[in-house]
């Protein structure tokens, strides 16, 4: 869950159903013991501004601590998904959701020390605000760097601000689509709900506001019931989706032993041969692809050809071939060509119906690694000659005309 960017409205809904209620649960219970919401900072901002222009400087102190801690709660995120990409971990996000589950626990004990009767205040009020209000900055920030600025679980007004424009969108395909005359808008010409963009958006948002509330809901009702032990479920809950994701092993990316060496292919320098294997410890279990992503950034430039083996490969499910997809992507944006071997034509019937058929080019997927090979051979030879049809203007020119 935690690898690698939630690229499919599959993994963003469940990044949003998963940990919106989290911070819907988590603003509750610091409003019920401390006074003041801390998942979102909209309203502190207002209140800041008030108390400045009152002159409240007591009040306005307090309310510049809610803020600041939430933007370190942001920057603790950044700071441990950017040190993870550059330290090449395999799970970067893992980190600050176990951060985040350590802050929250903390806040669990002050609202289990906590007198229901009253209200927190003096130094216990900044201890479990500052807590929970940097729990929530790590996990906004978190979330919204995995969906890629897509998913945000911590407060409402974007989503409510999505809805209304995603709703007119929906309402405007409603009628367009029983039109039949020309010229009408991309979207128009689906005529499906269930796949329609504009559907979909409606149905992450919703999930998102309706896991919120669901979050304070339960909240409410574990304050009423068992005050001190209300904070507990969503520190088990994020301790227990980490262990989920620690426990699945990844996948190795490793250089081909068959290129180079004194016995290994002579291949042109332009070509790379990669293999996706199972490690050692998670032999016959279920594995996840790694952040093919951050591995494509890290290849040396002058590889323009790379040949990535998927023989060991035996299920691809959807969110990989989605992971694969993005992977293509970006190769093209790098004007490199990625080809692919050990797929065999179900696996290659898969990825097209799981959505990566717009970005699978056929003649660069092969079922064997020697196919493959020839293939990226080919590819090279073919950008050398284009080479040398414009005058030796350049490779990378021959290359971007692939």
């Amino acid at each position: 869950m935690f690898v690698s960017q939630a690229h499919s409205f599959a993994q963003q809904a469940r990044l949003a159903i998963t940990l919106a209620w989290v911070a819907g649960y988590t603003n509750i219970i610091a409003l019920l013991t401390c006074g003041w919401a801390i998942s979102h900072v909209s309203g502190t901002v207002s209140q800041w501004g008030r108390d400045l222009a009152e002159a409240n400087w007591r009040v306005a102190g307090f309310t510049s601590f809610l803020l600041v801690t939430f933007i370190l709660g942001a920057m603790l995120a950044a700071f441990c998904t950017e040190t993870g990409r550059r330290r090449g971990w395999q799970s970067i996000y893992v980190l600050p959701v176990a951060l985040q589950a350590g802050l929250l626990a903390a806040f669990a004990v002050g609202v289990e020390l906590h007198d229901e009767r009253q209200i927190e205040s003096g130094a216990m009020l900044y201890a479990m605000t500052g807590l929970a209000s940097m729990a929530m900055g790590l996990q906004n920030a978190t979330i919204t760097r995995i969906s890629g600025g897509v998913v945000r679980t911590t407060h409402m007004t974007g989503v409510f601000t999505d809805l209304g424009l995603e709703g007119v969108q929906f309402l405007y395909w409603l009628q367009d689509r029983k039109v039949d005359s020309p010229p009408l808008p991309s979207r128009a010409l689906i005529h499906s709900v269930r796949v329609h963009p504009t559907a979909r958006r409606l149905a992450l948002l919703g999930s998102i506001v309706g896991s919120f509330a669901l979050g304070a809901g339960l909240g409410a009702a574990a304050f009423d019931q068992l005050p001190r032990w209300a904070m507990f479920p969503p520190v088990l809950f994020l301790l227990w989706i980490i262990f989920q994701d620690v426990r699945t092993p990844i996948c190795e990316i490793e250089p081909s032993d068959l290129v180079g060496g004194e016995h290994g292919l002579r291949l042109p320098e332009a070509i790379a041969v990669y293999h996706l294997r199972k490690g050692a410890g998670g032999r016959g279990k279920v594995h996840r692809l790694p952040d093919l992503l951050r591995w494509c950034e890290r290849l040396p430039a002058s590889k323009r050809v790379v040949i990535l083996d998927l023989s060991e490969v035996t299920l691809l499910d959807a969110n990989a071939a989605l992971e694969l997809r993005a992977l293509m992507k970006q190769f093209d944006a790098q004007r490199r060509r990625l080809v692919i071997s050990g797929i065999n034509g179900e696996q290659y019937h898969a990825m097209r119906a799981a959505g990566a058929g717009d970005a699978l080019d056929p003649t660069n997927v092969c079922p064997d690694l020697e196919l493959a090979i020839a293939r990226g051979w080919l590819l090279v030879e073919e950008a050398e000659r284009r080479h040398d049809l414009l005058g030796g203007r350049g490779a990378d020119v021959a290359l971007d005309e692939w």
